[in-house]
């Protein structure tokens, strides 16, 4: 029998799990999930390290304009795949698509914002650092972080939503050298 992939989907999802708590829990902070998703083939590792960790049959996706990855989601968690608008987690490989994605992506309600999407980011290579500063829930004050312009657009575009207190989107950036970088809804990033 040929084995697909060789990422345990017990002990390597626990470790992808941790390691995306402490990017969330620490707005700005990469982490490195390169020994996990290297166990995994096809176009996005990454993309589908964080989806086995994430999904299962009780949730839902969408990898929009991504066929190939929406069947290697499915197959690999059972997650059902919905439009965008239903979507629980949605899958991004293209910046471009993003302005039309945080349109239509749930934001949560007043009562229950954590019904929000969270929007799972592949970020490209060869991107120049912004020196940018982090502030909100996980940051003690103000923190600088060093971002890629990617992240610090797709927050623009985030924080320029009609989103009313506390709703929002959370981001998990994909980076390119297999890090994890989160951007929690109620964490704000402005230029030093």
């Amino acid at each position: 029998m040929k084995q697909l992939h060789t990422f345990d989907e017990v002990f390597d999802s626990q470790k992808v799990f941790r390691h995306l708590l402490e990017a969330m829990a620490n707005p700005g902070r990469r982490c490195d999930i390169r020994s996990q998703s290297e166990k995994l083939f096809g176009d996005d590792p990454d993309m589908l390290a964080v989806a086995m960790t994430l999904l299962d049959a009780g949730v839902s996706f969408c990898a929009p304009q991504n066929p190939a990855l929406t069947e290697q989601i499915v197959l690999l968690t059972h997650a059902k795949s919905v439009p965008l608008e239903q979507a629980d987690y949605v899958f991004l490989s293209a910046q471009d698509q993003l302005p039309g994605m945080l349109a239509s992506a749930k934001r949560g309600t007043l009562e229950n914002p954590h019904t929000s999407a969270t929007l799972i980011v592949k970020v490209p290579e060869g991107q120049a650092g912004e020196q940018v500063l982090l502030s909100g829930p996980g940051v003690d004050g103000l923190a600088a972080a060093v971002v890629p312009s990617d992240v610090k657009q797709a927050v623009a575009l985030r924080d320029r939503q009609d989103y009313e207190y506390p709703q929002g989107i959370d981001f998990i950036f994909l980076l390119p050298e297999s890090e994890l970088l989160c951007i929690p809804r109620l964490v704000r990033m402005e230029e030093c």
